[in-house]
């Protein structure tokens, strides 16, 4: 009898491979077109300079010292209002998943307010607050808070329930319950919805800087079309992509980091 052929193994799970070459081609391709595109006169520099322009007037930035300040005044209220929003997010979030009067009586208030656009409220903030610093974190908190609970409370849903009725079995106490199986099973949800939160952050912080800033990326960008400068509004839009890009990628190594037991 001949020998049977092998079976070829499927159960891969769908596991992503890394492709590091793809994005870095996508992205050289699509600037290496709209520099054709502007050499070849098909996109009006009053409208959408060359990527070499938008190059040359960050170089500017950097030379006069204006990037450093800028980026320095986002990043300072970016970091603050985010700190803040996200301490305060996870206390409620995980209190709601864990206990059922918190998420009784919090799940309403979040649902209620979590649609609201907090920059609308960033007038409120500048009345409480006054037109400094303090309301523009404000409107960042408020904003990273109410994505932060709704991140921590369904991912502690999330959360295997045979796990914890086999650590009450084993007669384990509610504290370690919840540091040991709770917390560790909701990190993934909670470490996605620090994604989504990032992203809202740098949103905010664009939209209240254009309101009463002197410094920061949303000042620049709003100066920048008052003047009708184009490219250093265009290489404004830049700092912000470069700086999403930072920020996902230190997200990323903290994800690694953290669920490393995956």
């Amino acid at each position: 009898m001949a020998d049977a052929a092998p079976v070829t193994f499927r159960g891969g799970g769908f596991h992503p491979r890394p492709q590091r070459l793809v994005p870095v081609a996508v992205f050289v391709a699509v600037i290496g077109l709209w520099q054709f595109a502007s050499w070849r006169g098909w996109l009006p520099a009053l409208f959408l300079p060359s990527p070499w322009e938008i190059v040359t007037a960050l170089g500017g930035m950097i030379s006069d010292g204006s990037l450093g300040r800028h980026v320095g005044a986002s990043l300072m209220r970016i970091a603050l209002g985010w700190v803040l929003g996200t301490a305060a997010g996870l206390a409620i979030g995980l209190a709601m998943g864990i206990f059922s009067v918190a998420r009784a009586a919090g799940l309403p208030v979040v649902s209620a307010l979590f649609p609201i656009p907090k920059i609308a409220l960033l007038p409120l903030f500048i009345l409480w607050f006054g037109i400094g610093e303090p309301s523009k974190v404000a409107t960042i908190g408020f904003g990273v808070f109410f994505p932060t609970v709704i991140a921590a409370y369904t991912a502690c849903d999330s959360v295997p329930r045979n796990l914890i009725r086999m650590a009450q079995s084993f007669g384990l106490p509610p504290a370690a319950i919840v540091w040991k199986i709770l917390v560790p099973g909701a990190m993934p949800g909670i470490l996605a919805g620090f994604r989504i939160t990032a992203s809202i952050a740098l949103i905010l912080v664009v939209a209240a800087e254009m309101i009463g800033a002197q410094y920061g990326i949303g000042a620049f960008i709003l100066s920048a079309g008052n003047l009708n400068q184009i490219d250093h509004l265009l290489a404004g839009v830049t700092l912000l992509s470069l700086l999403g890009l930072a920020v996902s990628a230190v997200l990323g190594a903290v994800e690694r980091a953290v669920l490393r037991w995956r």
